[in-house]
């Protein structure tokens, strides 16, 4: 090797070390330092946050608690929840009140309990018996068909003349009375196994329980088998008829 190529070699060292040194001079803070922001544009930190999701977050605490506080319009006064603000209580007391006003009066059958009957013997159309019977009772009462009578110790009823019955069934107010008329004998002494009878009993109908008992004349009236009887009816002169 060469004297010159040596001493080039050595004097590269001696740079690379000079460069070496300032370098590690700059770093010991002998060179360019950061002299921090200007005084002008110095910031002061915030103390409101800043973060978007702690401002979501005071968002929907805010929105939750408007939602747990109940306005006070909405508050039933009463204590027992916003339905009874509705009226629906003054309704129902309403529609107590009108239950049985439209549902007409009351009807029951008229039976010995709450009616009253006479017997009358008339003088026209002959050999009539006119059966009268009235309501006693504080409501409405209906008779309906025909009566069943009985003269003395008879086993059976007579007929009925079906022509005479009524388009509706009689209805009785109290106080009011309905009538049937009874055919005792032929008129024109037709009628056999006549007989005197000087008792009678009288049913509603066919079907009614308890028999009335109206008084005869005390003489009796003659009974023969012609004997038929009316249906009930609303008037004198229909129950006569026949």
């Amino acid at each position: 090797m060469s004297a010159r190529t040596t001493r080039t070699r050595v004097l590269a060292a001696a740079a690379l070390a000079v460069a070496t040194l300032t370098l590690t001079a700059c770093n010991n803070g002998e060179g360019v330092r950061d002299e921090g922001a200007s005084a002008g544009t110095t910031s002061k930190p915030s103390s409101t946050p800043t973060s978007e999701s702690q401002k979501n977050k005071e968002t929907t605490t805010d929105a939750g608690q408007a939602a747990s506080s109940p306005d006070s319009n909405s508050k039933p006064k009463d204590g027992k929840g916003a339905q009874n603000s509705s009226g629906s209580k003054g309704s129902s007391d309403s529609s107590k009140s009108s239950g049985s006003q439209d549902s007409g009066p009351t009807r029951t059958s008229c039976t010995t309990a709450n009616s009253r009957m006479t017997a009358t013997v008339v003088s026209r159309p002959l050999n009539h018996l006119l059966l009268t019977v009235t309501n006693t009772g504080s409501k409405n009462c209906n008779v309906i068909g025909y009566p069943a009578v009985r003269f003395g110790e008879a086993q059976s009823v007579p007929p009925v003349f079906e022509d005479s019955k009524p388009q509706a069934v009689v209805t009785l107010a109290p106080g009011e009375s309905g009538y049937a008329g009874v055919l005792l004998s032929a008129a024109d002494g037709s009628g056999s196994n006549g007989y005197t009878a000087k008792s009678l009993q009288v049913y509603l109908n066919k079907d009614a329980g308890a028999a009335f008992k109206p008084s005869l004349p005390a003489k009796g009236v003659y009974v023969d088998d012609s004997i038929s009887v009316t249906y009930w009816q609303q008037t004198m002169a229909d129950a006569l008829t026949w």
